[in-house]
């Protein structure tokens, strides 16, 4: 993709009337040189795979380091138990999270969304929203072009990587892509998908990425769950008109700044942070 700016994809909008899915989808077809079928069909198959990873979660797994596995199953027992606080929608987007965050680290399939480690995002937002609102398959990949384009200005003016800016550039990247693409499925327009990106960035802003022994664990699972549902509270402040003060496209440089600042230890390195407390150090 071409973009440097979600300005600039929303001065394509206005000026040529289009969507942001369809900004999008139009980059893709000239950068690739497909058909609009082609293109979809790929964008389909992300979404399986997606679906299918969800499906295929296995609640008797651990990973091989036995620190993780088997939480899925426990938020899914209790959200089905209807006695929880969040309720059963944002209990259905807790569990998804953690299921894929946990697949993940048990040697499953799953997408990379925009990272392994913070592959249980997107699905967890997107995969209870097909099931609630009765969503078409091709709206979900309308979405997912939403969540591409935002994921390729980010990359292009930041960093997705743990290693280059820390956990907000993987969990606060993801949770911004999930934002927009949230708006999109509920009508809303470029500028607020953009306030949307903006508001689940900022509220990760700083995140670092302490893996305990350097695996994509602990922390890194039960960050997806709150990458998730930041998303959904971003894109519901800004479908209900809320902006952000930041354009968005500063919104990324500050994270970039802010990933170029932190010290190494706090960049998936396992030297510093969570990894550097008694407890991590005596599971080395």
């Amino acid at each position: 993709m071409a973009f440097h700016s979600l300005e600039q994809i929303c001065r394509l909008c206005r000026e040529e009337n289009k969507s942001f899915y369809r900004v999008v989808l139009e980059d893709d077809l000239k950068e690739r040189e497909v058909s609009e079928e082609e293109s979809h069909r790929r964008m389909n198959g992300i979404w399986q795979a997606m679906c299918q990873a969800a499906a295929d979660y296995d609640p008797s797994l651990k990973s091989s380091s036995g620190l993780s596995g088997c939480d899925g199953g426990k938020a899914e027992r209790y959200f089905a138990s209807g006695d929880s606080l969040c309720g059963d929608f944002i209990g259905e987007v807790v569990t998804c999270a953690i299921q894929m965050g946990e697949s993940n680290a048990c040697m499953r399939r799953i997408v990379a969304a925009p990272t392994a480690g913070s592959c249980g995002v997107l699905p967890a937002v997107l995969i209870p929203c097909h099931r609630r609102f009765g969503l078409e398959d091709r709206q979900i990949e309308e979405a997912l072009y939403v969540a591409a384009g935002i994921g390729q200005v980010i990359a292009s003016r930041a960093f997705i990587a743990g290693a280059l800016g820390g956990c907000q550039a993987e969990i606060g990247s993801a949770s911004a892509m999930a934002a927009g693409a949230l708006v999109y499925i509920k009508g809303g327009g470029e500028e607020q998908i953009c306030d949307a990106a903006a508001i689940a960035i900022k509220a990760l802003l700083g995140l670092v990425c302490d893996p305990v022994s350097g695996l994509v664990e602990v922390p890194c699972v039960k960050r997806n769950v709150i990458g998730a549902v930041g998303a959904m509270t971003a894109a519901d402040q800004a479908l209900a008109g809320i902006h952000s003060f930041i354009p968005a496209d500063q919104v990324i440089d500050a994270m970039r700044e802010v990933g170029e600042k932190m010290d190494v230890s706090l960049k998936e390195t396992g030297l510093g942070g969570l990894a550097a407390t008694p407890k991590a150090q005596s599971l080395r």
